[in-house]
């Protein structure tokens, strides 16, 4: 009876909490063997491919043509941001800080609903892998014969073909530097200055680094980037709770597993039939009936191997899916729009797009500051006049050079001195100009009064600001 009872409980499944909260049976593949990761059809399969087209924008995006220019274009040198119609100076630049202020809180929001979905679906480092191991396997074949391949002595058709494999890899991996750099300049003329070899030595070293860490990245160190290199992957960890929905294993209806054998039923065993192919498709190796683990990204590709086993053997989907921890542990779930953290989080995200937005509709293609001369606050003329001296500052931000008018208006009588009403100013810059207003003493009201300067393009009377300052003088 002793020995029955100890066989019993050798054998005996964990239970749900014991499963997820026990980490001593998770497999990390340290870089010691290459994951040869079997690829299937399904949901999620074509999800990864939808989501990763949306990398297509950082190869295309760089030839679209907006007039005369580049559709897109960051003008590091030229100090300008070209987005289609818009241009954003470096004096924009706190727009800058709210864009990225919105995608970090995106990514934090998206992570606390459904965990890494990032790093599943969209994170360059999955895509590029994923286009690799496509190219792999188009050339070496199925995992099977891929390990194969890679055991065997060098010959000269192994050799051939991981030339082949390296060549294409290699060709992908400038690309994409190539790529990267047409952002910051015309397409058009970097692709002539590649050609021609008259590329500076800036843009050369671009596509050599993209070249050599994509090639090093996607081809060889593949999901060990995720392990080790990206820390975004690790602060994903503090972003998720017992709400947030990732793929799961139900161990409720899956356990006990047991070998199925055609055409005998199998009494006492679960619906999982140990047949390994959820572990067959994880890119990073992983096996999520451990539970949840590190080198999960929840790409959901295991719940397309298990629900195609599903069908084989006539089961319901679901032994792998979707869910939160505590929808697997049978624990109430809080609705994903009442969960505070998701609410603080997308609080801020709606805060700074409304600052985005905000700061879009009013860039305007000028602007105004006035500085008043402060030594000395204002000069008595001989004839009895009061006269101050301003400068005014003007940040063209068009892509031309532009003639403004100047007026002002304020106290009575006011004259600018030496009839200077037009001002010409360079695009892209801020442009300074010293002007003097003279002011009858007799026709002054107050010691400090208001002085509204306007400036207004002279070929659009669209393009025009306007900036108050004081005019300052004795007590009348």
């Amino acid at each position: 009876m002793a020995e029955s009872t100890a066989s019993q409980n050798s054998t005996k499944t964990p239970s749900i909490e014991e499963l997820y909260n026990d980490q001593d049976h998770w497999h990390v593949n340290t870089g010691g063997e290459t994951i040869h990761a079997k690829r299937m059809g399904g949901l999620f399969r074509n999800l990864k491919w939808w989501a990763a087209s949306v990398w297509l924008l950082f190869f295309l995006g760089p030839y679209l043509r907006w007039g005369d220019r580049q559709a897109i274009l960051f003008d590091i040198e030229g100090r300008q941001f070209h987005i289609f119609n818009i241009t954003i100076l470096p004096q924009d630049v706190w727009m800058l800080a709210l864009l990225l202020l919105f995608f970090a809180i995106l990514l934090a929001v998206v992570t606390s609903i459904a965990g890494r979905v990032y790093c599943g679906y969209f994170c360059f480092q999955t895509v590029w892998v994923d286009v690799f191991t496509l190219i792999e396997e188009k050339l070496e074949g199925n995992p099977a014969q891929r390990r194969k391949l890679d055991k065997e002595p060098l010959s000269l058709r192994k050799a051939t073909i991981k030339t082949v494999k390296h060549t294409i890899w290699l060709l992908i991996g400038i690309l994409t530097g190539v790529s990267f750099t047409l952002w910051f300049t015309d397409a058009r003329e970097m692709w002539h200055d590649f050609f021609t070899l008259q590329a500076s030595t800036i843009a050369w070293g671009t596509v050599f680094v993209f070249a050599f860490f994509t090639h090093l990245f996607a081809a060889f160190m593949r999901e060990q980037v995720c392990f080790w290199l990206c820390p975004y992957a690790r602060i994903q960890g503090v972003m998720v709770d017992e709400e947030t929905i990732l793929p799961a294993y139900d161990i409720r209806r899956g356990e006990p597993r047991g070998k199925l054998k055609k055409g005998e039923v199998q009494e006492g065993h679960g619906d999982c039939v140990s047949c390994n192919l959820c572990v067959a498709v994880c890119p990073t190796g992983g096996d999520i009936r451990d539970g949840q683990q590190e080198g999960c990204i929840t790409c959901g590709l295991c719940i397309d191997a298990c629900n195609e086993v599903m069908d084989k053997i006539d089961k319901p989907h679901g032994l792998i899916r979707y869910a939160s921890l505590d929808a697997i542990l049978g624990k109430p779930t809080i609705p994903t729009f009442k969960r505070p953290r998701v609410l603080v989080y997308t609080g801020i995200m709606l805060l700074s797009l409304i600052g985005i937005i905000y700061g879009m509709f009013n860039l305007g293609s000028v602007e105004l500051k006035v500085l008043h001369e402060r030594q000395p606050l204002f000069v008595r003329q001989s004839d009895g006049s009061i006269q101050n001296k301003y400068e005014l500052k003007i940040l063209n931000k068009t892509d031309r050079d532009i003639n403004f008018l100047i007026s002002a208006h304020g106290p009575d009588q006011l004259v600018l001195v030496d009839n200077v009403s037009h001002i010409h100013t360079k695009f892209g810059t801020t442009n300074s100009h010293t002007i003097f207003v003279r002011v009858p003493n007799k026709a002054r009201k107050q010691e400090i009064e208001p002085i509204e300067f306007t400036i207004t393009a002279e070929d659009n009377s669209e393009i025009t600001t306007s900036y108050e300052s004081m005019f300052i003088g004795p007590k009348p």
